[in-house]
């Protein structure tokens, strides 16, 4: 079976630093099924490509197999799909080869780990279990853009049909650990199968590799299935154990409160006003509400007739379940719970649920997430979803030095992990606008000072 990983930003053969992989050397590492190679087929300034050739040998599988004799089928222990097809052995081979990088870990290049990439992957032959369909929900809502050839059965009989192998094309925007983590996980999820014994332990490796992403993902709980071989104990655990660590340490999500240095509820007011008036003036009738928190600004749309559809996503349960009871869902009159919807869901996961509205609210969302993140929130809200007007807002950190309880130095709150200037935040949205066909217009929210500005600044894109 083979996998290649292309880098395609300058200086490209830095993906050898990544993998710890030398370009100019084969790479060989015995495994307990065969063999595994590494080996560059390009390592050029402008494209790097990587190669994982793992050797399954199926004659050493049965021999070491553990387990009765005499079963049926036995021809089908010798011949099989195994030595060519990807499976839960390039998953393992993933694991040993490429521990380090999958860890996230480098000892001389940490900020090149931490950096975003323009990644390729390349899987010659990819079993689908359930057809192309499965592969495109398991990985577009990652932020892949997939490619994939199927192949008949038997070319020289098309009355066969179709096989279930496709070769297959992955290209993000990503970091190299998190795309191998997501190869390590999904390629047994399409495969339906492991060659291995699945017991509890497979549930702490699922979780570890998976932690981060796979709670908001929206096939969670069909990659969980698959993954643990449909044993139903194991999960139903891994599940529960993903809902848990999906929680917010506090009684309320942070996303939903305040920043620390606004105690003003002021403030928080003006700026709730400021966003409704830019979707009220902006004429959209199906709003979502990105980030949603414990709901504020949801129970201003539901309180206008004129929004006949909205519907608010957030990344906690938690804060789903806080803007549900104080929204009071449950006693609503029909009509108006027709017109609203809560989703659970991350901002930089492709997620189809959001495309065709009318308009989308980004109310104090993005400074929570991480930069390198940044750009996959750009494509999912911009490219994917599309509205035609987003109105966004994001603290001014020039303002910070009128907040007399906020040490110099410090963010507003303990999550932000970073807080824009006025011109920070008018390159970024101005780079936004012209990549994906917006215009932007920059508005001040709350008390604006002279010299620093307003406490908020809010951007107003329309398409």
């Amino acid at each position: 079976m083979l996998l290649t990983i292309t880098n395609r930003r300058l200086p490209a053969t830095d993906l050898g630093y990544l993998l710890h992989k030398n370009p100019a050397r084969l790479h060989t590492l015995e495994l307990s099924f065969g063999q595994a190679h590494v080996f560059y087929t390009e390592a050029r300034e402008d494209c790097c490509t990587a190669a994982l050739l793992v050797e399954v040998d199926p004659i050493a599988l049965v021999r070491n197999r553990r387990g009765p004799t005499g079963e049926g089928r036995a021809l089908e222990q010798y011949v099989n799909d195994r030595p060519y097809a990807a499976s839960s052995f390039l998953s393992v081979a993933l694991g040993q080869v490429f521990g380090t990088a999958l860890s996230g870990r480098s000892r001389e290049r940490q900020e090149l780990s931490d950096s975003v990439l323009p990644l390729e992957v390349h899987i010659s032959a990819l079993p689908c279990r359930g057809g192309q369909e499965v592969l495109r929900r398991l990985f577009e809502p990652l932020g892949y853009t997939v490619t994939a050839q199927g192949h008949a059965l038997d070319e020289k009989f098309p009355e066969w049909g179709d096989s279930s192998y496709f070769t297959v094309s992955l290209r993000a925007e990503i970091r190299l650990r998190d795309l191998l983590t997501h190869l390590y996980v999904l390629i047994p999820v399409l495969d339906n199968d492991k060659h291995y014994w699945i017991s509890d332990d497979e549930v702490e490796k699922l979780l570890r590799r998976g932690g981060d992403w796979l709670a908001i993902h929206p096939e969670r709980e069909f990659i969980v299935t698959r993954y643990l071989k449909h044993q139903r104990h194991l999960t139903n655990e891994a599940l529960a154990r993903l809902l848990e660590e999906d929680q917010p340490d506090t009684e309320m999500a942070e996303e939903s409160r305040p920043p620390i240095a606004e105690e003003s509820a002021s403030l928080n007011e003006q700026r709730l006003g400021a966003v409704f008036a830019a979707l009220k003036n902006s004429g959209a009738k199906r709003v979502l509400d990105l980030g949603c928190g414990e709901g504020k600004l949801l129970r201003r749309l539901l309180e206008d007739r004129d929004f006949t559809e909205i519907v608010g996503i957030d990344v906690s349960h938690r804060a789903l379940q806080i803007a549900a009871d104080r929204l009071q869902l449950d006693r609503l009159p029909e009509r108006q719970r027709q017109r609203i919807q809560l989703l659970h869901g991350s901002l930089t996961y492709r997620d189809q649920r959001l495309a065709g509205f009318d308009a989308a609210a980004v109310l104090e969302v993005i400074e929570h997430l991480d930069p390198p993140r940044l750009a996959a929130f750009e494509r999912v809200i911009f490219e994917c979803a599309r509205p035609a007007t987003v109105v966004l807002t994001t603290p001014n950190v020039e303002y910070n030095v009128k907040f007399e309880t906020l040490p110099a130095g410090r963010f507003r709150h303990r999550d932000h992990r970073f807080e824009w200037t006025r011109p920070e935040f008018a390159a970024w949205t101005r780079t936004v606008a012209e990549r994906f066909g917006y215009t932007v217009r920059l508005l001040p929210v709350g008390p604006e000072d002279v010299t620093v500005g307003s406490p908020t600044q809010m951007g107003v894109f329309t398409r």
